[in-house]
């Protein structure tokens, strides 16, 4: 029973968008507590709902969020369309249109986490699953082409959630990351978001006039001006190369008294000491000292656990 709740719950808030606990709790008739507690086991299984407080709260999921692919099989998703689709014509039922349209833009295929752009094809699926970050870039790239203004739950750098809505101009793609040039509402001007921080995506409907911005507005040398960046030099065996010249870029990797070295000037953020950990032992930090501590305090760390 418990099962089945959940599993109508996620195609209720797929369906209405947003719903308070307590609507849920006298639809199943259940108490406000286990609802929170049936989205709380959700959350875990990788299903983006939020909650939001106060008085226009409630319990939503993302927009970009993507039905498994083995929920259904062909035969039982065509069929369960097919009947919806059938009911629909008889009987005038916004609901059902609207569960209908969730459905089919839900709709499987092979290339189901891969996003395509003209003549660019984007796989946003990460080794060993099939992620979902490719049906975020979707989302947000209809929002920009069609205008569109997106509620947004953003994720800080320091863990701080904070729920905004966007004016999404322009997609951008820099050093491996996806971001979007967004006006932001709540902060009355445009910035830089990086996709990966958005916990959960919702289209409004509304539309939005393009505001006028130049290339030199866009802070394309945003790690310089807004976050904390590190001269960073290092030490490359012959097998940690191609690595560097893949992250760093061929022009910052060179060689001197017949050794090799990389230099970059680098965001100093959560990611680097993995990145670097990453090469393996052969790419070594010869500067700052400081960087090259925390690279050693990470790897024994590391090392303790095995």
């Amino acid at each position: 029973m418990k099962y089945e709740i959940m599993m109508d719950m996620l195609f209720t808030l797929l369906r209405r968008r947003k719903m308070t606990a307590p609507e849920l709790a006298a639809k199943y008739n259940i108490s406000a507590r286990s609802v929170y507690r049936y989205v709380d086991e959700m959350t875990v299984a990788g299903i983006p709902i939020d909650v939001m407080r106060g008085p226009s709260g409630g319990i939503y999921i993302s927009d970009a969020y993507k039905l498994p692919k083995g929920l259904f099989t062909r035969e039982e998703y065509d069929s369960a369309v097919a009947a919806m689709q059938a009911m629909e014509s008889t009987m005038d039922s916004p609901a059902l249109r609207s569960a209908i349209e969730k459905l089919t833009s839900h709709q499987k295929s092979d290339q189901s986490d891969s996003a395509i752009s003209g003549n660019i094809l984007i796989d946003g699926g990460t080794w060993g699953n099939s992620g979902q970050f490719a049906e975020r870039l979707s989302v947000i790239e209809r929002a920009v082409n069609e205008r569109e203004a997106l509620e947004i739950d953003y994720v800080s750098r320091e863990g701080n959630k904070t729920r905004r809505v966007i004016l999404p101009h322009l997609l951008v793609y820099k050093q491996n990351i996806w971001y979007v040039f967004a006006f932001c509402r709540m902060r009355d001007g445009f910035r830089l978001f990086k996709i990966g921080r958005m916990r959960t995506i919702l289209r409004t409907g509304k539309i939005f006039e393009r505001l006028p911005f130049s290339r030199e507005d866009i802070p394309l040398s945003f790690w310089t001006d807004r976050e904390a960046c590190v001269e960073a030099r290092f030490a490359l065996s012959e097998e940690t190369i191609p690595f560097a010249e893949e992250w760093l870029g061929v022009e910052a990797v060179y060689q001197k008294d017949g050794k090799n070295y990389a230099e970059a000037t680098l965001p100093d953020d959560e990611s680097l000491v993995g990145k670097i950990l990453s090469a393996g032992a052969g790419f070594t930090v010869l500067s700052p000292a400081s960087l090259a501590d925390r690279v050693r305090a990470a790897a024994e760390s590391i090392a303790k656990r095995y």
